[in-house]
């Protein structure tokens, strides 16, 4: 137990610069002191003492701003930045090395039963205000960037920006078109290609037209 504790505070650390002392990062992190309670909460929860893990999760919500359902699973080395509105649902799996900002949900969409919150494979990160929803997974090494809402699947080593999120980079290569479902189309893009497109289609009318007049008259305009 104390090896995971001195583990939590390390990774404190090694992912926030403004951490100074371990006796500023024990007694100041919220997020630290969430990832705590639920440790307990969980251990209740798997007990079936469903009612005193729930007081347990609602108490930590109270004086840490973060909610996190006994019910949630969670691996290693998980890091919670500033944490204030933080929401992690009951059937949420979260792997090793996984770091989120505030503001993050990872929750339901509202028509699922049963495993109904998302999957977080080892080493992602999900950025301030970014909403995953639904039984999706979050491959390894995946990026959510900030303020995005997640529907789909995202694949390994992939970064997803937007609303409805979708796939910018993966693998380190961007993007620009792809026919999976979970990298759309950039609707930007697309309307400047119809533009282009309409622009020449008028400067080729423009031409024609000018010839046309030139004939009539005798002598050329262009």
């Amino acid at each position: 137990m104390f090896r995971r504790i001195k583990e939590d505070i390390e990774v404190v650390f090694e992912q926030d610069p403004a951490a100074r002392s371990y006796l500023e990062v024990v007694l100041t992190y919220s997020g630290l002191h969430a990832i705590w309670a639920h440790r307990i909460a969980h251990a209740l929860f798997k007990r079936k003492l469903f009612f005193l893990a729930r007081v347990i999760s609602q108490i930590s919500r109270f004086f840490t701003g973060i909610e996190i359902h006994p019910g949630a699973k969670i691996g290693r080395r998980f890091f919670i930045d500033h944490g204030m509105g933080v929401v992690i649902g009951e059937t949420c799996e979260i792997g090793n090395n996984v770091t989120v900002f505030q503001g993050v949900t990872l929750g339901g969409t509202g028509k699922e039963k049963g495993k109904r919150h998302p999957t977080i494979k080892d080493n992602a990160l999900i950025a301030t205000g970014a909403k995953v929803l639904g039984s999706i997974t979050i491959g390894e090494n995946s990026k959510v960037g900030a303020g995005s809402v997640v529907l789909h699947e995202v694949p390994p080593n992939s970064t997803v920006v937007g609303i409805p999120g979708r796939v910018k980079i993966r693998d380190g290569v961007k993007i620009r078109k792809d026919l999976n479902h979970t990298d759309l189309p950039d609707p930007i893009a697309d309307r400047f290609k119809e533009m282009e497109n309409e622009i020449a289609r008028l400067s080729s009318e423009l031409e024609s037209l000018r010839k046309e007049r030139s004939q009539v008259n005798g002598h050329s305009y262009l």
